[in-house]
C-alpha cells in the first residue's frame, strides 16, 4: 500500500461500519470467559450498546482499536476462522436473501461485493478475472485493507474469507470450495487450519489477499431466483449502505445514546454526562462537526418517526411519545415541520 493510496485521516472518524465483526468478538469473549469491557475504555461506546437494537455502528479506527485490544486479550489462535464458520446465508441478513433471489451466482456475487458495507464489512472488496495455477478462466474475490494494520489483518481476512466461504455453500451446496487462497502476511502458527476450512491450496506471503474461484460457478442458477423479490430486496439494501452525510465519532456516540432513550427526550446535559464531558465541552465539539445538539435530536427523532409510520398500525400519538412527545399536537407540528407533512399523511402514503 502507498502513500498515496491511504484515505484522508478524516475518513478514519467517520461512522459507517456495522458493528458485527465486534458482535462476534463479544460472543467469542464470553464463550472463553474473558472480560471485554475494556476493549471499549476511551471510544464512547459501551458493551451494552453491541446487544441492543437497532445495530451500533462505529468508524474504522474505532473498530480497529477494538479489533485490537480483543485479539491481545483473547487466548489462542484462528479466532477469525471459527468466528467466520458460523455464519451462514441467514447471518448476512438482507444480503444474504438478495443473493439468494439473483439469477446467477455471478450475479449474486456481485451483489455481495457491492452491497458488502451494510454487513460491516472492515476490508475493500473487489471482483477481477483471473487466471489460475494451471491456465483455467477464474475470478478472484480480493479483500484490501484501508490503512496499514499488520496486527489485525489476518484476523480481518480469516473472518472475511470464511464467512464468504459458509456464504457461498450456502448458496451453492457444500461441494463449493475455491481454487486457491493468498494471503498477503506471513503464514501463522494455525496455518494448517486455513486449508481444512477453504478446502484448497493456500499461500502466504503472496502479496495480496484474494480468493480464486474457476469462472464455471458463476453461471450457476440460483435455486430461489424471484425476479419481484430480487428487486425488493435489492432496494432495501440500497436504503441500508452507509449514508452519504458523514458523521464523526462524537456525532455518532449522541445518536446512539439518543436512540437509546429517545422516548425520555434527554437533554444535552444528560447526553454530555453519559460521554463524560461537560455540556460546553460537548456544544464545542458538535459546532467542530458542524452541526449541535438540537439539530441531532430532530433528526434522530424525525427518522424515527418516519420508520414507526410505515408500521400498518401505527398510532400518532403513541408514535410521538415513542420519539420524545408527551403531547401528541406537538408532535404534529414538529414533524410537519421536519417534512412538510403531517404525520398521518406520511402513514397513508407509507401503506
Amino acid at each position: 500500500m502507498s502513500a498515496n493510496d491511504l484515505p484522508d485521516p478524516a475518513e478514519l472518524h467517520v461512522v459507517n461500519i456495522k458493528s458485527g465483526i465486534v458482535a462476534g468478538l463479544i460472543a467469542r469473549a464470553d464463550e472463553l470467559g474473558v472480560a471485554c469491557e475494556g476493549w471499549f475504555t476511551g471510544l464512547r461506546l459501551q458493551r451494552a450498546q453491541f446487544e441492543a437494537d437497532p445495530p451500533v455502528y462505529l468508524s474504522y479506527r474505532q473498530a480497529c482499536e477494538i479489533v485490537r485490544r480483543a485479539l491481545r486479550s483473547l487466548p489462542g489462535q484462528a479466532h477469525g476462522l471459527v468466528i467466520g464458520q458460523r455464519q451462514d446465508v441467514g447471518h448476512f441478513g438482507l444480503l444474504g436473501l438478495a443473493m439468494l433471489t439473483a439469477e446467477d451466482f455471478g450475479e449474486a456475487l456481485r451483489i455481495g461485493i457491492h452491497y458488502a458495507p451494510i454487513t460491516g464489512a472492515m476490508m475493500e472488496l473487489q471482483l477481477e478475472p483471473c487466471r489460475g495455477g494451471d491456465g483455467r478462466d477464474c475470478v478472484a474475490v480480493s479483500a484490501r485493507m484501508r490503512t496499514r494494520e499488520a496486527e489485525i489483518e489476518p484476523f480481518l481476512c480469516e473472518e472475511l474469507f470464511a464467512s464468504c466461504l459458509m456464504l457461498c455453500r450456502g448458496l451453492l451446496g457444500p461441494g463449493f470450495s475455491p481454487l486457491a487462497a493468498e494471503l498477503a502476511y506471513p503464514a501463522p502458527a494455525h496455518a494448517a487450519d486455513y486449508a481444512r476450512v477453504f478446502g484448497c491450496a493456500v499461500d502466504f506471503d503472496a502479496g495480496c489477499n484474494r480468493v480464486v474461484i474457476e469462472r464455471r460457478w458463476l453461471q450457476v442458477a440460483m435455486p430461489a431466483h424471484n425476479p419481484a423479490s430480487a428487486a425488493h430486496v435489492l432496494a432495501l439494501c440500497r436504503e441500508q449502505m452507509p449514508s452519504e452525510r458523514p458523521v464523526n465519532e462524537i456525532v455518532g456516540a449522541v445518536e446512539r445514546l439518543l436512540l437509546l432513550q429517545l422516548a425520555d427526550a434527554p437533554r444535552l446535559i444528560d447526553i454530555a454526562a453519559e460521554l463524560h464531558l461537560t455540556e460546553r465541552t460537548l456544544r464545542r465539539h458538535l459546532c467542530d462537526a458542524g452541526t449541535s445538539y438540537k439539530a441531532i435530536h430532530d433528526r434522530v427523532r424525525r427518522e424515527a418517526a418516519e420508520a414507526l409510520l410505515r408500521r400498518p398500525d401505527a398510532r400518532i400519538a403513541e408514535v410521538g411519545a415513542a420519539v420524545g412527545f408527551r403531547d401528541a399536537r406537538e408532535f404534529r407540528r414538529a414533524f410537519k415541520r421536519w417534512t412538510g407533512m403531517a404525520p398521518r399523511e406520511m402513514r397513508q402514503r407509507a401503506n
